[in-house]
């Protein structure tokens, strides 16, 4: 009788049918049959080499220009890809030998779709390094198989989701094919399909093998130049403040000597958290023990694909003729105290963890129900908040770079990664769009919060083959942000959404309050579930690729801003002042327009990096100069910058500005002030009969125009009042003191109440805002776009002689024509389209849907994607005009109209308050 069998018996003695599986039980089962021993399937480890030696393998240098630490996965494939680019002064140090600690013990499996454009090609990258770009360089075999990777689906929206990932595919050259279970059988003879909805199949998908891997790797870096060094711990990392006080790494420390560097690279994994410590710099990444298990010889196994069952949250990777089983449990264990001698070791299996993933292996493969087990392997692995990397310069040391936090995936990611983190060494920022792993994703205040990084870390590693829906929202570590506003919109009905530690509305509940309630871990570790949770149910409404229940409610909210009058609350933004002696210089060369208007003006604009990449937009407003009135203006005798950025992405852009001042040497005082103001915007056609009542100034388009603003009272309380719209109407921003917030609040509502004002949400906010054609930042607009292919060459001084960050780019780029541009996409069928859709023109894919909406006024579904000419010319205006296009939902294709404007209001009329 096989091992696994058994172990799946017994659960379901154990657990009765009320009791979800995946629940520790309060007692341990272990079995009384010899197991296994506890080792990794690989034919051959580094650790067989021999143990740590007394000493480095080499001697260590006096300096290098980076150092990078932990010869890992992703240690390996970044020192790999700095020597390929041309630095040869690298050093990669590891505290005992390549691949130890996590790398050594991993699955090694590589698929190749998912629900992101950036990571399908950071793993297709990874795959050509291993499968082929090593192999020429090296004449060595990395280890690479390619059996094929199979997704099975067990309901309609899993199968749904699985489509989504072959339009996707179907952009970038992927083969993958939806199967009926009759063709998965025919395929995969020892699966149970009976219970199948469907399967996804991707011949090319495979696995690798760590030690080659790793070895060719840094083979192939010794051989351009870059030094690996093994059994060499670091100690230390000297930082010292240059003569702007600015924090920079100066030297790498170890019991066998120092290396000066300007330039380190935490790759250590579990342990990069205590590497960040020595540097001051915050790591926010928990281990935790993550485990599978290899089985006897299963007959008729061999050459299948690899398979994740999600819905079972499993994976059965092929080890030659037999399986490795591993997968994701709701009760994983943390290892809080993480042991520096811990390198070629695991720990004991935990039965009663693993036992969620033996039940849904024997259900999807009986023929292991007769089979035993070999070996078992339970590891450390790091993971984070959203279960996705640490990556870049760290915003507390110039020079203390991440890569780190890779959520059991350093393997298939590494290739990609490393060379992105290469490029932003070298470079000062990667080629692609890694805002998504960026460490400035997440704002100062979470990093170091011990509560936030444990709940959120479990969530995602619970989650972690969830499907992936378009409106989810987390339940762990929520109200860590909460504006003066909170509560009043809780009783409304808000069903609030989380961004950068705010709590921010989504949309408003008709049916009372739902509030976000504090996190139960899913039931696990034996804390209680919640009971009454209107916010999760809510939430569950939103699981689905249809529209959603509540469609109805976020139509009412636009169509209430288009026809009457809505109020948002958009306080989590970040707000900033930009002043000094050289703040004109500074904002002269940080933004793309000309904000050096005269004062009370406010002007739209956008941030570049060196390549010409957007990496911001936001409102800045020139400020009179005077005595200090915060928080509403700085204390300034010149010139002073009032900056509002969408609280998403504060942080990114606070540590942006801060690195351009500090690359520069400007004299200037960059304050935050988003905790201390709350922010109203009142938008509609009726916004300006509302807000007059309670304004004491002239707010007619003469006195008040567009793209102004002025410190007026409100109510009696003073604010500062932005003629300004995010949705495309007549409208205004309130900015407001902490203590003011409600008051006010309470008089627009009161003054808007005979108007039939109400409460509007971000998701109508996303809606009404692709209606006009406003660009999202890391959406229609991210550090790969330029703006003229995003459409904003309105917002560059390119007319003017203004130097500014960026702009001999784009002076190449309009030189030349833009290869790719957005374009604005309607369908007349009413189906829901949410980003990833694949672009025909003519048939022939030439790009995606970025973000896609519902625009209601316009009745119909509007998608914005960027587009490029196979023939590798210019994507003109006639290029779009003279196309065909369709896009492709989920294997379904509709035909597309393409707009080189928004079909809304083309005129821009109505943010003029002009009604017809």
């Amino acid at each position: 009788m096989g091992f696994l069998g058994s172990l799946a018996r017994r659960a379901r003695l154990r657990w009765s049918p009320g009791v979800s599986p995946l629940v520790r039980t309060s007692a341990r089962c272990y079995s009384s049959e010899p197991t296994s021993k506890k080792n990794v399937p690989y034919e051959k480890t580094l650790k067989q080499q021999g143990g740590a030696a007394a000493g480095p393998t080499k001697p260590l240098p006096r300096s290098a220009d980076v150092v990078v630490i932990g010869g890992g996965s992703l240690g390996c494939q970044t020192v790999y890809h700095l020597a390929k680019m041309g630095m040869t002064n690298v050093v990669l140090l590891e505290r005992d030998r390549l691949t130890a600690g996590t790398t050594w013990h991993t699955a090694g499996l590589l698929w190749q779709l998912r629900p992101s454009d950036v990571e399908v090609e950071l793993l297709a990258h990874t795959r050509n390094v291993i499968s082929k770009d090593l192999e020429e360089e090296t004449g060595l075999h990395t280890g690479w198989i390619q059996n094929g990777g199979l997704f099975i689906a067990s309901n309609k929206q899993r199968l749904d989701e699985y489509k989504r990932l072959m339009s996707l595919g179907k952009v970038y050259g992927i083969e993958s094919h939806v199967l009926s279970p009759a063709e998965t059988k025919d395929l995969y003879p020892l699966m149970n399909v009976d219970d199948l909805y469907g399967t996804l199949y991707v011949p090319t998908d495979g696995t690798m093998d760590p030690a080659g891997t790793c070895t060719t790797l840094t083979r192939a870096a010794s051989a351009r130049g870059a030094t690996v060094i093994e059994n060499c711990p670091v100690t230390g990392i000297t930082v010292r403040a240059d003569d702007l006080g600015v924090r920079r790494v100066r030297a790498v420390e170890t019991d066998h000597g120092t290396i000066e560097t300007p330039c380190v690279v935490n790759c250590a994994g579990v342990w990069a958290t205590k590497l960040g410590a020595m540097a001051g710099v915050k790591v926010p990444l928990i281990a935790m023990h993550h485990a599978y298990v290899v089985t006897e010889r299963i007959e008729g196994i061999q050459n299948m694909p690899n398979v994740r069952d999600h819905d079972a949250s499993v994976y059965l990777r092929l080890q030659g003729d037999a399986l490795s089983v591993g997968g994701y449990e709701q009760n994983p264990i943390f290892w809080d105290k993480v042991s520096d001698k811990f390198a070629f070791s695991l720990f004991d299996l935990d039965w009663d963890v693993f036992m969620a993933n033996i039940e849904g292996a024997v259900n999807r493969v009986p023929a292991l129900e007769q089979t035993g087990i070999k070996s078992t392997v339970c590891g450390p692995e790091s993971f984070t908040a959203d279960h996705k990397p640490l990556m870049g310069e760290a915003p507390e040391v110039r020079g203390f770079f991440l890569g780190c936090g890779f959520n059991s995936a350093g393997m298939m990611l590494g290739g990609g990664c490393g060379r992105e983190l290469a490029h932003w060494v070298i470079h000062g920022r990667p080629e692609k769009d890694m805002y998504g792993y960026d460490i400035r994703r997440f704002h100062n205040s979470l990093t170091g919060n011990s509560q936030w990084i444990r709940e959120r870390s479990h969530e995602s590693y619970a989650k972690n083959y969830s499907v992936v829906f378009p409106f989810d929202e987390p339940l762990a570590s929520r109200n860590m942000r909460k504006d003066p506003f909170h509560q009043v919109l809780t009783e409304q009905g808000c069903v609030f959404q989380e961004r950068h530690g705010w709590e921010r509305p989504g949309w408003f509940s008709k049916d009372g309050p739902a509030p976000v309630l504090g996190y139960d871990y899913y039931g696990a570790y034996d804390v209680p579930k919640n009971t009454n949770d209107k916010y999760r149910d809510l939430l569950g409404k939103e699981y689905t690729f249809d529209f959603p229940s509540h469609h109805d409610v976020i139509k009412d909210e636009c169509m209430s801003c288009r026809q009457g009058v809505a109020v948002f609350n958009m306080s989590y933004f970040g707000k900033f002042y930009l002043s000094g002696p050289d703040a004109k210089h500074a904002a002269d060369w940080l933004f793309t327009a000309d904000v050096n208007k005269k004062p009370g003006s406010t002007v739209y604009t956008c941030m570049l990096n060196k390549s010409g990449g957007t990496e911001a937009d936001m409102t800045v407003s020139r400020l009179e100069p005077g005595a200090a009135n915060l928080p509403l203006a700085p204390e300034s005798h010149g010139d002073a910058y009032y900056l509002a950025i969408g609280g998403g992405v504060a942080e990114h852009n606070w540590n942006h500005i801060r690195t351009v001042l500090q690359d520069q040497g400007f004299r200037c005082r960059l304050a935050d002030h988003s905790e201390d103001m709350g922010m109203l915007s009142i938008q509609g056609p009726k916004s300006r009969q509302v807000l007059q009542e309670m304004l004491d100034t002239d707010l007619s388009n003469q006195a008040f125009p567009f793209s102004t603003h002025r410190v007026v009272h409100a109510a009696g309380h003073q604010v500062r009042a932005m003629r300004l719209s995010f949705v495309g109407e007549l409208g205004w921003e309130l900015h407001i003191p902490r203590d003011s917030c409600l008051p006010v609040y309470n008089a627009v509502m009161a003054a808007g109440a005979k108007h039939g004002i109400i409460n509007s949400g971000y998701r109508a906010i996303d809606s009404l805002s692709i209606e006009k054609g406003y660009r999202h930042w890391h959406a229609d607009l991210r550090p790969d776009d330029t703006p003229l292919e995003a459409g904003l060459a309105f917002t560059c001084k390119m007319k003017s002689s203004i130097p500014f960050l960026g702009r001999d780019r784009l002076e190449i780029q309009k030189k030349e024509g833009l290869k790719r541009r957005i374009v604005c996409f309607t369908i007349d069928e009413k189906v829901p389209m949410f980003g990833l859709e694949a672009i025909f023109r003519n048939g022939v894919p030439v790009g995606h849907i970025r973000r896609a909406d519902y625009g209601f006024f316009i009745d119909k579904t509007i998608g914005y994607g960027y587009i490029r000419n196979p023939d590798g010319g210019v994507a003109s205006p006639d290029f779009v005009r003279s196309g065909d296009f369709t896009l492709e939902r989920m294997g379904v294709t509709y035909k597309a109209k393409a707009h080189l404007r928004s079909p809304f209001d083309p005129e821009n009329k109505r943010v003029k308050g002009i009604y017809d």
